[in-house]
C-alpha cells in the first residue's frame, strides 16, 4: 500500500493554530509552574484543547461529537504538544479513543468528545503485544447481582490522575471502571517527568462494566497500543525538533573566543548528525501514523520501527540541547530539563526501543533461533 506522508495545507494550518495557542497558553514558565504544583496537569489548557477547540476528539466521528478527522491530524497536534512539553493527558485520551472506536462504545466516545478524560489502565511501559508484553494482574469476581468486581493493582499508569473513566484489562476481558467508584484508589507516583504524572491503581471489589471479552478485547487493546506507539513517535518528533531549533539558535548568538560557538566544526558535525536523524524520524513517524490510519497490514511493523528510532533520538536531542547550552542548560531557569525528562520518560512508554527492535526482528523473521 502506497502512503502519502506529506503534510496537507489543512494540517499545516492546524499546526500553526495549535502552535499559536500553545505559545499563548503553555509557555515553558507556565509548564514549569504546573509541574511544581500539586495538580497533575494543566486543567485550563486541557479545557481549551478538549471543550473549547475539540482537539482532544479529532479522531472521533462527527455524529458522536468529534471532528471526524484522521490520526494524521492527531499526530500534528501531538507534534506541537511535544514541542511544548504540554502537561495535558492528550496522548492517553487519544489512545483510549482508539480503543473505544475498535469496540464501538459510542456512549463513552461521546463523553470523551465532551471533554471527559478517559485513560487505558495499563502500566505506561506496556507496548503492543509481542516479546515481553505484560498486562496488569487484575482478578475478576462477581457481585451478588451478577455484576463484575475487580481486585488487584496496576502500577505506573499515565494520564489517569484526573480520568473520569479507566479502561481496565482483566481476566482476558476489558472493563470500564468509574475512577471515583468505591473500592478504587489512585495514588500519585513520584515521576521523573512531572509533565506526565503517573499513578498507581488499587482495587478492592471495584464495580466495573464489561466492554468486551476474549479475542475481541485482546485485539482492540493491542490495536490501541499500536496506535499509541505510533502517535508517541510524533510527540517525540516535536520534542526533538524543538531541541534542535533551540540549540541552533543559541549557538548562533553565543560567542566564545570572539566568534559564534556554532562556528566550531565539532559542534556543526554533532548538529548535522542530529538533523539527519530528525529527518529520518519525521519519515518513520509519519509512516507509522499513516499506516495505522489506513489499516495497513504492516502498521505494527511501522509503529515498532518508529519507536525504535524516535525514542532514542528524542533522548539524544534533549541531551545535546542541555550540553550545548553550557552552564545555563543545567539550570532550573532554562526549559531544557523539561525536555530531557519528557524524552527519558517517553523512551519507555508503549514499550522500550529494545522491545520494538525485538518486535521488528520477529516480524521480519530475523529473530535468533
Amino acid at each position: 500500500m502506497t502512503l502519502d506522508l506529506r503534510y496537507t495545507e489543512e494540517q499545516e494550518a492546524l499546526r500553526d493554530s495549535v502552535r499559536a495557542m500553545l505559545t499563548d497558553h503553555a509557555p515553558w514558565a507556565r509548564v514549569l509552574q504546573v509541574a511544581e504544583s500539586p495538580e497533575p496537569d494543566d486543567a485550563d489548557l486541557w479545557r481549551l484543547l478538549s471543550v473549547d477547540t475539540g482537539l482532544a476528539a479529532l479522531a472521533v466521528p462527527e455524529h458522536l461529537g468529534g471532528a471526524g478527522a484522521s490520526l494524521a491530524e492527531t499526530a500534528v497536534v501531538l507534534e506541537e504538544l511535544g514541542r511544548a512539553v504540554a502537561p495535558v493527558p492528550y496522548l492517553g485520551t487519544t489512545v483510549a479513543a482508539q480503543l473505544l472506536l475498535h469496540l464501538g462504545e459510542d456512549e463513552l466516545l461521546r463523553d470523551l468528545a465532551g471533554g471527559a478524560i478517559i485513560a487505558p489502565a495499563v502500566p505506561c511501559d506496556v507496548g503492543p503485544a509481542g516479546p515481553g508484553a505484560r498486562l496488569p494482574d487484575v482478578e475478576v469476581s462477581t457481585a451478588a447481582d451478577g455484576s463484575p468486581l475487580l481486585n488487584g493493582t496496576v502500577c505506573g499508569v499515565a494520564d489517569a490522575s484526573r480520568a473520569r473513566v479507566l479502561l481496565m484489562p482483566a481476566g482476558g476481558a476489558l472493563f470500564a471502571v468509574d475512577a471515583d467508584a468505591a473500592g478504587l484508589r489512585r495514588t500519585p507516583v513520584v515521576s521523573l517527568d512531572e509533565t506526565r504524572p503517573l499513578c498507581d491503581l488499587a482495587m478492592w471489589n471495584a464495580p466495573a462494566r464489561l466492554l468486551a471479552a476474549g479475542e475481541r478485547a485482546a485485539s482492540a487493546l493491542d490495536a490501541a497500543l499500536v496506535a499509541g506507539a505510533a502517535l508517541l513517535a510524533s510527540e517525540q518528533l516535536g520534542l526533538a525538533q524543538w531541541c534542535l531549533d533551540t540549540t541552533v539558535a543559541h549557538l548562533r548568538t553565543r560567542y566564545q573566543f570572539g566568534r559564534p560557538v556554532g562556528s566550531f566544526q565539532a559542534l556543526k558535525h554533532r548538529l548535522a548528525d542530529l538533523w539527519v536523524e530528525l529527518v529520518q524520524a519525521r519519515a518513520v513517524a509519519r509512516h507509522a501514523v499513516a499506516a495505522v490510519a489506513a489499516g495497513d497490514p504492516d502498521a505494527r511493523l511501522a509503529a515498532a520501527l518508529a519507536q525504535a528510532h524516535c525514542g532514542p533520538l528524542a533522548v539524544r536531542a534533549a541531551e545535546e540541547c542541555v550540553q550545548m547550552h553550557g552552564g545555563i542548560g543545567f539550570t532550573w531557569e532554562h526549559p531544557a530539563h523539561l525536555y530531557l525528562k519528557r524524552a527519558k520518560s517517553a523512551a519507555i512508554a508503549y514499550g522500550t526501543a529494545a522491545h520494538h527492535r525485538t518486535t521488528l526482528a520477529t516480524l521480519a523473521d530475523l529473530a535468533p533461533a
